[in-house]
């Protein structure tokens, strides 16, 4: 009788206590060892709930945190990567260590533990597969969330996401606003190893991962609804996920940058907004599109169930 692998997670997070106490009890209730929290700005509600909780170890990366090692990184994404590499290297108490975000949450068709352990003993990364979210259809009375998946071959899913997205498909990977590569789990013990948002590397070198936890799904809620996108936007248009350094897929061309930018400078707002609805919310049209590549899921993740379970007293 084989026995599951222990696995955990590490997150550098900037968020509300109820984003946070959510993200990790969902993880908790799937089996997580362990949760290595590093708070990129102190949460004083959240930090002393995770710290009662002896699966979480919390961090506030303070200015004392980065003057113990360097200067603090401008850019999140170097702070995310310092903080996950550090988590690995401090004996992360998991044989596993996934590095995710906290508007990503991981949804296993069988436990976590099993398929890792089926993983050949050489294995030193294994990839999840990403679906984002789409916001409601207005006209659907539905607690649970469509999200919408793509194809991991680029040539099919090219030909799949003109067909889905007519007015917007020929500039999109997959679809999709934010990455299509999904994130990883690496194999813990491994000399000299670091974290990359998508990948890791050993001295420099990218390691080739060679497996899918093809029985996962990393449900991203990038752009689950209007606001809250549109609040968001010009932060990842100058900084973030749209931010100008950032290429297009090499078969698409198109950077979302420019994408973007485009699309503003011809409507503003308003044409903001039909892009949106169009290629982000769950209408019947959209939900249909994508079924028909088997591209379609709903998900409830019941969070507020799992924060009372895990967190009783921010029930």
């Amino acid at each position: 009788m084989t026995t599951d692998e222990k696995w955990g997670l590490v997150s550098t997070i900037k968020a509300p206590a109820r984003d946070i106490l959510n993200f990790v009890a969902h993880h908790l209730d799937l089996g997580a060892h362990r949760m290595h929290i590093y708070l990129d700005e102190d949460c004083p509600e959240a930090r002393v709930a995770l710290e009662a909780h002896p699966r979480c170890f919390v961090t506030h990366t303070d200015d004392a945190y980065w003057t113990k090692r360097r200067r603090r990184p401008e850019a999140h994404q170097a702070r995310q990567t310092a903080n996950a590499t550090r988590a690995y290297r401090r004996r992360p108490g998991v044989t596993w260590l996934g590095h995710i975000d906290v508007d990503e949450f991981l949804w296993p068709s069988r436990t976590i533990g099993a398929q890792l352990n089926d993983l050949p003993l050489d294995a030193l990364t294994a990839r999840i597969r990403p679906m984002e979210a789409l916001a409601k259809d207005p006209n659907e009375n539905r607690d649970s969330t469509w999200f919408k998946a793509c194809d991991p071959k680029q040539k099919r899913r090219n030909v799949q996401t003109k067909e889905i997205y007519p007015n917007f498909g020929a500039h999109l990977n997959g679809g999709f606003l934010s990455h299509v590569s999904g994130k990883l789990f690496v194999r813990t013990g491994v000399e000299k190893l670091n974290f990359r948002i998508h990948n890791a590397f050993i001295e420099g070198e990218q390691i080739q991962n060679n497996h899918d936890l093809t029985d996962t799904r990393l449900c991203h809620f990038h752009a689950h609804d209007w606001q809250t996108w549109i609040t968001a936007f010009r932060y990842r248009l100058n900084q973030g996920s749209y931010r100008p350094s950032l290429t297009g897929s090499a078969s698409i061309g198109t950077s979302m940058h420019t994408l973007f930018t485009m699309i503003e400078d011809q409507g503003g707002e308003s044409a903001l907004r039909d892009f949106y609805n169009e290629v982000c919310t769950a209408t019947p049209d959209l939900r249909e599109r994508l079924a028909k590549h088997s591209l379609l899921h709903r998900v409830d993740l019941d969070l507020d169930a799992k924060r009372a379970r895990h967190f009783p007293e921010h029930a």
